[in-house]
């Protein structure tokens, strides 16, 4: 194909080169003009591993040039890929002025096309980007419309510096959210032959993963970071630690715990993080990231209660109460702190619970509903149909088999306001089914 990258920083000299190399005709189109003579020289502009060799090659093969005529790389091209940058105002925000100037002239190019242009946002940039600014101003340089005129797709890179060629040809996966299928089955074919899976999202979607991958990456660091700091304080060996950590792939390095709903509870995971913080403390050590888990969880617990709150019904029907489904066990459950916001604000509640009943319980849990929660004790009923009945909103709390069967066909059938917290489906939200986290 065709390419023009506009943009020639990491992100840009790397994709320029790269797609070289598979076979494509790239334009890289920059305003320095250093890195647009080293370039044409055959020269990398940055320092990158294997990087000058591909520039090198492609420069020799005719496969690559560099220009500061953005207007005629756009006339010779059939793609525009930005990669310009993103930088950071004092207050955080994303100084997007790159974006939108590039997504000026692209659009002054495309007035004079007589074929349809795609333009490519690799830049790093947040949700609603695309629709809030990038598209309407192709729109209006162009007099255009997406879709009809123009095709706009977000395809986020997963490069690291120090081995990003290595990272362009070995990706993780190839994130692409496109305006229409057809443009992003052409931008999909850039990369078939890549050993990576091709994910199709809608844009805001494409928008949001690198930034949630790159969160991570950085909770990563200040996770092991604070283990190291609370193992050396104690004369442990921090990195043997994280070592043993990283060997648990069924739930330490796993999709487990990565799907977004409810807060978390039980006998341990509160407990223990409790403790972590109280080691700490006594040891005079700072650990922000673990000191913030608890005031995190309990946040999650009140937006669940705001979520209620906010579709001005009183009578609700609880589904769920242990801490998680396939058990009795009530100690820290978050459904049992939001129970009791419930009835603490008036709400007429009913409580369901299949493995939650007085009269089977015995030991530790028969005396904490007797003793510490007796009043949601005379909330809970045999049966569930007797909650749905009652509710004027039903709260999922549970993901079972019985729940679902019971729910699913209420959400169908628009009968109830439904707050999910654990997805028993795949509905997306509407007005009467709201998902905590989707």
């Amino acid at each position: 194909m065709d390419i023009s990258i506009i943009g020639l920083g990491y992100v840009g000299a790397v994709c320029s080169a790269c797609m070289a190399k598979n076979g494509h005709s790239v334009i890289g189109v920059d305003v320095n003009q250093t890195k647009l003579d080293l370039i044409n020289q055959g020269k990398s502009p940055i320092v990158e591993k294997d990087l000058d060799a591909l520039i090198l090659d492609a420069v020799k093969d005719g496969r690559l040039k560099a220009t500061s005529d953005i207007k005629n790389a756009v006339l010779e091209s059939d793609i525009s890929i930005i990669c310009v940058g993103t930088p950071s105002y004092s207050n955080g925000g994303l100084d997007l002025d790159y974006v939108r100037k590039v997504c000026e002239e692209v659009g002054n190019a495309m007035k004079q096309k007589n074929r349809r242009h795609i333009v490519v946002m690799r830049s790093t940039v947040l949700p609603g980007t695309a629709y809030d600014l990038a598209i309407p101003t192709l729109e209006k340089a162009s007099g255009l419309k997406v879709n009809e005129g123009f095709g706009y797709v977000s395809n986020p890179e997963f490069l690291r510096e120090s081995t990003a060629v290595y990272d362009f040809f070995n990706p993780p996966k190839t994130v692409i959210g496109a305006s229409c299928q057809q443009d992003g089955d052409q931008i999909a074919s850039l990369y078939t032959d890549l050993p990576a899976p091709i994910i199709r999202v809608d844009i805001p979607t494409a928008e949001m993963v690198k930034y949630t991958d790159n969160a991570w990456h950085a909770v990563k660091v200040t996770f092991a970071n604070e283990i190291g700091n609370l193992a050396k304080e104690q004369g442990i060996d921090g990195q043997k630690v994280m070592e043993i950590f990283c060997m648990d792939k069924k739930l330490n390095l796993s999709p487990y715990y990565f799907r977004p709903g409810f807060a978390f509870g039980g006998s341990c995971l509160p407990k223990d993080v409790r403790a972590i913080n109280y080691k700490a403390m006594h040891l005079d050590l700072k650990t922000p990231l673990l000191n913030s888990l608890l005031n995190s969880n309990a946040d999650q617990i009140r937006r669940a209660y705001q979520m209620i709150k906010a579709t001005r019904k009183r009578k609700v029907g609880l589904l769920g109460l242990s801490f998680k489904a396939g058990t009795d066990d009530l100690r820290e459950s978050p459904l049992v702190e939001l129970a009791e916001m419930l009835i603490g604000k008036g709400f007429d509640l009913r409580v369901y619970d299949r493995n939650v009943h007085l009269a089977s319980l015995t030991g530790g849990n028969r005396d904490y509903i007797l003793n510490h929660i007796p009043h949601i004790s005379n909330l809970l009923r045999e049966h569930i149909e007797d909650v749905i009945e009652h509710a004027e909103v039903l709260v999922v709390g549970h993901n079972t088999d019985e729940i679902t069967t019971k729910v699913e066909p209420l959400i169908r059938q628009d009968t109830h306001h439904i707050i999910d917290l654990v997805r028993i489906t795949d509905q997306t939200s509407t007005d009467k089914y709201q998902g905590i986290c989707w």
